[in-house]
């Protein structure tokens, strides 16, 4: 008989934090330096290490040396899309628009409360490319697919979902990011006015973005579209340029989205 005695959440929380920390190091962290980031005793940190290298989940590099993930966790999130079919119904439409700009292209997915990424194209081939970390939770306040699902909500929705998440410390944005609520409800309306979000050094300085959501029934956000790059090649003018080819791939991934059970569920979930 299988024990069926539920996990502590307290446990599976710590968990996941040393997960999502080891996620952000690929090259490892010692234990000191890993119980500083989750904000665990080392003891608690060593024994959950013990508790995921032992599942498979992280390996540590040698003896008394610094703990890294294995291939387990990012094999397990790969065979996830795979199977859910997004990444062979979006990457075609990503790549051509990655064409078209000249600039990074993404695909973030709204997961409950959280907006992530999960596939990308890049289409500069030369100078000055942005390409950050996939499969990040994304900034909802500072960031132009934050603004792109936010504009989608009413109001209050949208102020709960970043008062949640936090409007974050002066390091975490750009110099033209909203730092208010009421500035940040002013740039969403701007937004839906548009029809998209548009920004320049909100999210990091020198970095400009555009995004558009990606609407099941058309009102009903499962996914948001995003153009990237520096501000001195993505100009205001250069967004401009790309507002309906941007708007017309996102328009174009939501038709092709039905045939996914994932943005089923979701759109399903939202009604």
């Amino acid at each position: 008989m299988t024990n069926s005695a539920p996990v502590p959440s307290g446990t599976v929380d710590r968990a996941l934090r040393i997960l999502e920390a080891l996620a952000a190091q690929p090259e490892g962290l010692s234990l000191g330096d890993l119980s500083k980031e989750v904000n665990l005793p080392r003891s608690a940190c060593h024994r959950l290490l013990a508790d995921l290298a032992r599942c498979g989940y992280v390996r540590q590099l040698r003896e008394m040396g610094d703990y890294a993930l294995t291939m387990r966790l990012p094999a397990l999130g790969l065979s996830f899309l795979a199977g859910a079919g997004i990444v062979d119904i979006a990457q075609p439409i990503i790549d051509r628009l990655a064409e078209a700009s000249g600039e990074l292209v993404r695909l973030a997915l709204v997961d409950g409360d959280r907006l992530t990424f999960v596939a990308k194209a890049q289409g500069a081939r030369g100078g000055l490319r942005y390409d950050p970390d996939m499969g990040i939770d994304v900034r909802l306040s500072c960031s132009a697919a934050g603004h792109a699902w936010l504009m989608t909500l009413s109001e209050e929705r949208a102020t709960e979902l970043v008062a949640r998440q936090g409007l974050g410390s002066p390091r975490e944005y750009g110099p033209k990011a909203p730092t208010t609520f009421k500035a940040l409800m002013k740039v969403l309306e701007e937004d839906r006015n548009r029809g998209f979000s548009v920004m320049s050094e909100m999210y990091a300085p020198g970095m400009s973005a555009m995004a558009a959501p990606v609407l099941r029934r058309g009102r009903e956000a499962v996914g948001v579209l995003t153009i990237a790059g520096p501000l001195q090649r993505l100009t205001e003018a250069r967004m401009r340029e790309l507002g309906r080819p941007l708007v017309d791939a996102a328009g174009e991934l939501a038709i092709a989205a039905t045939s996914s059970p994932v943005f089923r569920a979701r759109a399903t979930g939202m009604a």
